[in-house]
């Protein structure tokens, strides 16, 4: 059975100080829970201070985003060797608003995936499809060509997905979780094909999640947990979404 796990994505929210006091205040608020997997990927800039008070803690750290050159003349980016030496063990990659944004290919996704599995930082990789693109139908298509160029020439071990419709970030819409498991079955279906051994890969579900749609979120088959947005930037609603994915506790 694969173990639940839960990340939280703060995209550009928290000063070190606000990263503190959401530790501080989160911690408490989880010690109980187990059978689950947490990360928290904050800013770049609160990188240290998150490493520091998660040290005896079973949280894990990631961050938001890497370049796929180990080092040289790109300014303001940051190597997946620099993640390491802060402490991170996972990073986030392919997130649509990376692609929208910044214009990232799934060639880019693909560069900044390999290298970062080269050195040994675990990968979530997010897919997902527009509003007009499943309104035409075309989901499972989308999620087909993002796959195979996002994953193309590599190996599935260490790389978690994240099936995030893009119509659902940040609006307060949700994908149901009859189509959230929909996604989900095609996405495990595909990775099957491409890979035999890939049944213990990890899918999770992003895209407005919060307490009150979590339970019904994890309760489907083919969900394994969720990567949270805004939810995740308070620490009793993500504490909240923790303790939804029926892990088991202790009193």
């Amino acid at each position: 059975m694969r173990k639940p796990f839960i990340a939280a994505n703060w995209k550009m929210n928290k000063t070190v100080g606000e990263t503190g006091d959401f530790i501080n205040s989160f911690l408490p608020l989880v010690k109980k829970v187990k059978g689950v997997d947490v990360l928290i990927a904050p800013p770049f800039t609160s990188l240290g201070v998150a490493r520091q008070l998660l040290k005896d803690a079973d949280i894990k750290l990631g961050a938001q985003n890497v370049f796929y050159e180990e080092k040289g003349a790109f300014t303001g980016e940051i190597s997946v060797e620099m993640l390491l030496s802060a402490g991170c063990s996972h990073v986030i990659i392919g997130h649509s608003e990376r692609r929208q944004h910044f214009f990232e290919t799934d060639e880019i996704v693909n560069k900044k995936t390999k290298i970062s599995r080269k050195s040994g930082l675990e990968v979530i990789l997010c897919i997902g499809e527009s509003l007009e693109e499943r309104e035409d139908n075309k989901t499972f298509k989308v999620l087909e060509s993002q796959l195979a160029g996002s994953l193309k020439d590599m190996k599935l071990d260490g790389i978690t997905i994240a099936y995030e419709p893009i119509w659902a970030i940040g609006t307060g819409k949700t994908a149901t979780p009859e189509q959230a498991n929909e996604a989900h079955a095609f996405i495990r279906k595909w990775l099957k094909e491409y890979d035999r051994g890939s049944d213990d890969i990890r899918i999770l579900y992003g895209g407005s999640v919060t307490p009150e749609n979590i339970t019904f979120l994890i309760s489907e088959p083919e969900i394994d947990g969720a990567l949270v947005g805004g939810a995740s930037i308070k620490p009793d609603s993500f504490a909240k979404i923790v303790d939804g994915t029926k892990a088991d506790s202790t009193d």
